[in-house]
């Protein structure tokens, strides 16, 4: 090979000294900054200078394909859009209607095509008053909207599915399936949940989380290129609103008390969902089918905490103590029938008179999978939000937006009137509740956002007076 030949460029010519008359005032003589050392007399702007001259940039190629995604209002749902159409993925987005933040956050996202609806459909009105279309199971009177669900994957490549439990959610699910069959859908990525007595037959089957491994066990059946999430008890779970199982309530020295049926020294999977799902579920379609395909089970999950550690870790960010108290789930509230019906057998699957944490049953039912956390969530994606980082900057902020002011330091705050509060299914409940707290100061360090949004799997607390018009459990 010839010798590598090396241009000498010419040196520079050093600049002539200026200079400044004795008798010039100091306002007369010119900053050294005053003048930008890249005006346009300055070498340092040529092209042909070597010290700045860089090629063009080559143009970074955007994501050409199209993502199908339900319930986009969901916590799941729309921490994914954000993240998809930042990079410049395209959605087809079903949303239940365009009422709410969340909502009109994805319905004015210029990257997403809002097809607005039920995934069910009312095919004769009911003899009797309204129907509960939360039930498990089939439900007369309730059919699936397959126009929708046709129409949602029409021209899609990809598909983030969540279902939840309003109509029936073991047909809407088959259906989408069918439908994302049909369409060829190249990697189908669904939100799952584990059946209990599946694993275990002393073990109950909660039935929300029972149709979602329905769900998942027909989209193994007809073929679909398929990932399943199982995702771990929201962050944001937490409320002092008198809502079941995750009630952190405010008492008069200002501290809070969590009760619930977890033994307390039994570990169990923490995920912010509306920070966290975006990130790894982008993840998961940029590894694509050949690495997370052929049905494999992913437990997105960042922390693994007992309900004692979770409320030393929420102290910590919140600055407030909260107490565990292990017992039975108090419902003072009306809440969708179907999600009652989860809270009974969740009771009964997490058994008070259990006092070995060893036995207690996995949140995830399969141990292995459960034992997988946060490893697996780690390998797609490390920037997670922990429960103490949420307590610290997210939580007093969605408190704030339910009308609760135990973070407002003035004489006015310390108590929360819950008769001016909708019930969980966003209607007021009727019924007078105080809670007297010490006031604190918000912490210093927040993100200039609020959490928006609604709901999922039957261990989510809905925050009514912020988004009460946002669907349950997704």
């Amino acid at each position: 090979m010839p010798a590598e030949t090396l241009t000498e460029l010419p040196l520079r010519p050093a600049p002539k000294e200026i200079k400044v008359p004795n008798n010039t005032s100091r306002d007369e003589r010119r900053h050294k900054h005053s003048r930008s050392s890249y005006s346009e007399a300055s070498p340092l702007t040529s092209r042909n200078n070597s010290l700045t001259f860089r090629p063009a940039k080559r143009p970074m190629t955007t994501p050409d394909k199209t993502i199908a995604v339900i319930n986009a209002s969901g916590r799941q749902a729309a921490s994914f859009i954000r993240v998809a159409t930042a990079v410049g993925y395209h959605v087809r987005a079903q949303l239940r209607n365009l009422e709410g933040v969340v909502a009109n956050e994805v319905s004015t996202n210029p990257h997403v095509t809002i097809l607005q609806g039920e995934l069910y459909t009312k095919e004769r009105p009911a003899e009797k008053g309204a129907v509960d279309v939360t039930k498990n199971g089939p439900i007369s009177g309730i059919g699936v909207n397959h126009r929708l669900i046709n129409d949602l994957f029409r021209g899609a490549q990809l598909a983030f599915i969540n279902t939840t439990f309003y109509g029936d959610e073991l047909k809407i699910g088959e259906a989408l399936a069918d439908a994302a069959k049909k369409a060829g859908i190249q990697h189908y990525i669904y939100s799952s949940m584990p059946d209990h007595h599946a694993y275990d037959k002393s073990w109950p089957s909660l039935p929300l989380w029972a149709s979602k491994h329905q769900v998942e066990d027909y989209v193994k059946k007809i073929g679909l290129p398929a990932t399943f999430v199982y995702t771990g008890i929201y962050n944001n779970n937490f409320t002092s609103l008198p809502y079941p199982l995750f009630c952190t309530e405010l008492q008069p020295d200002g501290s809070w008390i969590w009760q619930a049926p977890f033994h307390p020294d039994a570990k169990l999977p923490w995920l912010d969902a509306e920070h966290d799902v975006g990130p790894a579920i982008l993840q998961i379609f940029k590894d694509g089918p050949r690495k997370w395909g052929g049905g494999k089970r992913i437990a997105l999950a960042y922390e693994m905490l007992t309900p004692k550690e979770a409320c030393e870790v929420f102290f910590r960010g919140v600055g407030r103590p909260v107490r565990y108290v292990r017992g039975a789930i108090e419902v003072k509230v009306k809440i969708p029938e179907g999600y009652r019906c989860q809270l009974e057998a969740l009771e009964q699957l997490y058994d008070l008179k259990n006092d070995d944490p060893a036995k207690q049953p996995p949140y995830f039912g399969d141990r292995e999978l459960e034992e997988s956390c946060p490893r697996v969530a780690m390998e797609l994606w490390e920037g997670y939000r922990g429960l103490e980082e949420y307590a610290r900057e997210v939580f007093w902020l969605e408190e704030q937006a339910n009308g609760l002011t135990w973070m407002l330091d003035d004489d006015e705050c310390g108590s929360y009137v819950a008769s001016s509060a909708p019930s969980m299914n966003g209607h007021s409940n009727g019924h007078d509740h105080h809670q007297n707290g010490a006031p604190l100061s918000p912490p210093r360090e927040h993100p200039d956002s609020e959490g928006d949004d609604d709901d999922d799997e039957g261990l989510v607390i809905k925050m009514p007076r912020k988004r009460d018009e946002e669907e349950w459990l997704a």
